[in-house]
Formats: structure tokens, C-alpha cells, sequence
């Protein structure tokens, strides 16, 4: 058999080789963590889930062409994130096993004790056997593993000190391994998103096709005095929902600020409350019914038949100023009136600030009258199945953070030699993961405690 063909046929390719190299690179394995950073900026930055259309209407055109062919309006599920999170998660691995644990878990070998940063020298009277074993008990008394090699015909004992806090670093790398599954699976089944919902009406998740009717909604204000004025603190958001889920069994619910209720595993949060308005529209002092069916929330426009007019409810104001007859920045309802932009044509021709029950008259026999409010809910919901997974690779990763920062792995190669004076000579060199500086003073005190101990010449 031709052994040099086998191991031949047998070796790493070049290129292999080549690869495993620049993946247990540190400068590439930051350079890596450095895309996944700003492709998540990216992500937190660009609102996600939008229609294109929106993207058009708040950026230019280059870069709302650029967010939709590049998948940045849902970044998270793009074939850049996952790649860019495929490549971080080989490049840790790569370096842990090439990198890491060879120096994180070295072998028990010799050294040469005089070339080591850290080494001394100690005469210590007996016979080489019994020296060895006081040595040994010395270092066993202090805390310290023995183990015992007989390296090339000689005997060489090894002294460790929280050897095990050497896996810290490990511990940090299988934290964050598990915290970028719990945030794949998430990406592969998790969702989230947000709906508004009138009171008295009814949105479903689409997800989990569970049902949530706004039964009310209140908020409580407080008023607080500064320096600056009075500033008006949320006290609490209360939305008091009816929730219908699969078993099809209406459940009285109630959502408050940071209190989410928990619907099959979707988590929906209080979010946000507006007022949507009802207008009643008049032309030539006949009411227009269909127009006044509709309830208009912030930012709606109603157009004024057969004409290039359109009212547009820009903000609910719950308070009026009655001295100066402007906005005041009380939330509570007490003199309640809307601002409503007129444009013709597109254009803005004017601005007004209509009380309600005030007709407000547009020309040619039509006016819009404010009439009554509606107020809303804004939630959010969401359905994350990889938290546990994330919260265990937090709890993880803060106790390999301990480990690598509260506890100092080191190593004695302790070495003994009969000297012609029927005493002995024991060698001493410590190496540390850390360095030599950061051990020096206990080094040098756990030589001088040698030295004073019994049966060892000064």
C-alpha cells in the first residue's frame, strides 16, 4: 500500500485550510459583528413591514428604491441579515475551536523555568522523593490541584488554581450562540406589529386570527409645577378590551402601560390613544349623510363633492385657552375643538382651529361641523417564541462574565532537582490566561509563603 498516496488523498486542502484561517481571525470576526450592527441599525432605523408606496412618500427616491430591491423594509427576514448572522455564528465557532480552547486549555507540559516571566527558585532540605511530596501538600493546603507527569524522564508536578474558570470565555461564546438562535427562531416564527382600534369596534391579529373589541378607554393625567410651568405627567392608560380567541369564549380584558395581557402567546401592548372625529357636512343647509358615516382619525381628509375641496383633520385638541383662544397643552377633555387644514386643488389655503359644534363654512353653500368624538386605542402586539432561549443565553452569558472577570485561572510548573548537597532545588514558573502582571504579587507571595514554611532553607 502506498502510505504517502493515502496521506495524500487524506490532507486538509489549501484552501480549507486557508478558510478555517480567516474565520478564526479576530479582525474578521469583528468585522463581521460590525455588519450585523449596522444591518440591525439599519433595521431599527427603516420602519418595517410598510407598503412601498410609503417608503417613496418619506425618502427620496434612490434611497426608497434602494430599502425595497435590498430588502430593508423587512431587513430582519432578508437573505443579508441571516447571512450576515450564518457567518458570524462560524466565525465564533471556527475561533473557538482553533483559538480559544487550545489556549484556554493547554496540556499539562514542561517549560523551561528560568525562560518563564514569572519563576523562581527555592533549596528545600530531603531527598528528592520527599521534597516532592511536601511541595505538593504545601500547594494542596493553598487550594491548589496537583497533577503529576512524567514528561521525557522527568517528573514534573503542576499546581492549579481555578482551573475551571478557564471555560469563561467558552461560556460567553455558547451565550451568544444561544441568544442568536432565540433571535432566529423569532425571525422564522415570531411576528409583531400594531392596530388602532375605535371604540366599539373590533381588529383581529392576522397572525393568530384572535378577535379585540375596545369596550373603553381611559387615562389619567396629573398636573405637575416646574420651573418651567406646568407639565402634565401620564399617570395611567387603561384600555378595557373583549378579547374572542380560538375557543370562540368573549374574555373581559384589561391593557394597561407596561402591563400586556397574553393571548395564546401573542403579548398585545398599550401603545398609544388618539380621537377620531365625526363631522356632520351640510350643503345648502341639507345634510349630506354619507358623508357624515364616516369617523376621520388624525391625518384624514374628507373631499367636498364637486368641488377641488377637502377637509383634513389634522389634531383634537381636549382644551382651548379661553383667555387666548389657542391650544392648551392640558391633555384632559374640558374645552374640547379640532385644527382642520382646508387645501383646494392640494394646496393648503388655510388653517383653522373649530370648536366643536361650530359650523365651519367652506363656500358655495357647504360647511363641516365638528360634532362629536370617538376616542381610540393604539396597540401593539407580539409573538416572540425564541425569548427563552434569549433570556437563558442573557443568564448565560452574565455568569461567563463573572467567571472571566472575578476569577484568575492559574498554573505552577513545579519542578524538583537534588542538588550535591543532599538538599533539593525546586523550580517554580506560573502562567496565567490573563498575563503575567495581573499574578506577579501573588506569585511572589506564594514563593515567600514557601520559603518560611517548615523544613525549607532561607
Amino acid at each position: 500500500m502506498d502510505h504517502s498516496a493515502s496521506r495524500t488523498f487524506l490532507a486538509r486542502p489549501k484552501f480549507l485550510d486557508d478558510l478555517i484561517r480567516t474565520f478564526g481571525n479576530v479582525t474578521f470576526g469583528v468585522a463581521l459583528l460590525a455588519l450585523w450592527g449596522v444591518l440591525t441599525i439599519i433595521g431599527v432605523v427603516v420602519e418595517q413591514g410598510k407598503d412601498p408606496a410609503s417608503y417613496f412618500a418619506s425618502y427620496p427616491a434612490p434611497i426608497a428604491r434602494a430599502i425595497v430591491r435590498l430588502d430593508f423594509n423587512d431587513i430582519y427576514h432578508s437573505v443579508w441579515y441571516l447571512a450576515s448572522v450564518g457567518l458570524v455564528l462560524a466565525s465564533m465557532t471556527t475561533a473557538t475551536f482553533t483559538k480559544v480552547i487550545p489556549r484556554r486549555l493547554p496540556p499539562h507540559r514542561a517549560v523551561k523555568i528560568d525562560a518563564m516571566p514569572l519563576h523562581a527558585t527555592v533549596r528545600v532540605a530531603g531527598d528528592e522523593a520527599s521534597v516532592r511530596a511536601r511541595i505538593e501538600r504545601f500547594f494542596a493546603s493553598r487550594g491548589w490541584k496537583i497533577t503529576k507527569r512524567d514528561i521525557d524522564g522527568t517528573q514534573w508536578s503542576f499546581a492549579d488554581r481555578f482551573n475551571w474558570a478557564r471555560i469563561g470565555v467558552l461560556v460567553n461564546h455558547l451565550a451568544i450562540l444561544i441568544i442568536a438562535s432565540g433571535t432566529i427562531v423569532y425571525w422564522a416564527s415570531g411576528y409583531s406589529g400594531e392596530t388602532a382600534i375605535m371604540t366599539g369596534d373590533t381588529a383581529q391579529i392576522p397572525q393568530n386570527h384572535d378577535l379585540v373589541r375596545l369596550d373603553g378607554f381611559s387615562y389619567d393625567v396629573k398636573p405637575v409645577m416646574t420651573k418651567s410651568g406646568i407639565v402634565y405627567q401620564p399617570i395611567d392608560y387603561v384600555s378595557r378590551v373583549t378579547v374572542v380567541r380560538h375557543d370562540g369564549i368573549p374574555t373581559p380584558m384589561v391593557v394597561r402601560v407596561n402591563h400586556p395581557i397574553d393571548l395564546d402567546g401573542t403579548l398585545l401592548y398599550q401603545a398609544s390613544y388618539g380621537f377620531g372625529m365625526r363631522f356632520a357636512v351640510s350643503h345648502d343647509g341639507v345634510s349630506v349623510t354619507s358623508l357624515g358615516r364616516r369617523t376621520l382619525v388624525e391625518g384624514d381628509a374628507m373631499q367636498i363633492p364637486g368641488t377641488a375641496q377637502s377637509v383634513v383633520y389634522e389634531r383634537f385638541v381636549p382644551t382651548v385657552d379661553r383667555r387666548t383662544k389657542m391650544p392648551s397643552p392640558d391633555p384632559r377633555i374640558s374645552d374640547p375643538a379640532v385644527i382642520l387644514a382646508v387645501l383646494d386643488g392640494g394646496q393648503a389655503i388655510g388653517e383653522v382651529l373649530a370648536p366643536l359644534g361650530a359650523p365651519l363654512d367652506l363656500g358655495n353653500g357647504w360647511s363641516v361641523t365638528p360634532v362629536s368624538d370617538v376616542i381610540y386605542s393604539g396597540f401593539q402586539y407580539r409573538y416572540d417564541p425564541g425569548v427563552p432561549l434569549v433570556a437563558a443565553g442573557a443568564i448565560l452569558l452574565l455568569v461567563g462574565l463573572v467567571i472571566s472577570f472575578y476569577f484568575l485561572p492559574a498554573r505552577l510548573h513545579v519542578r524538583v532537582d537534588s542538588a550535591e548537597d543532599g538538599a533539593c532545588t525546586v523550580g517554580l514558573a506560573a502562567t496565567t490566561v490573563k498575563g503575567y502582571d495581573i499574578f506577579e504579587s501573588q506569585f511572589q507571595e506564594l514563593v515567600s509563603a514557601l520559603r518560611g514554611a517548615e523544613g525549607v532553607e532561607r
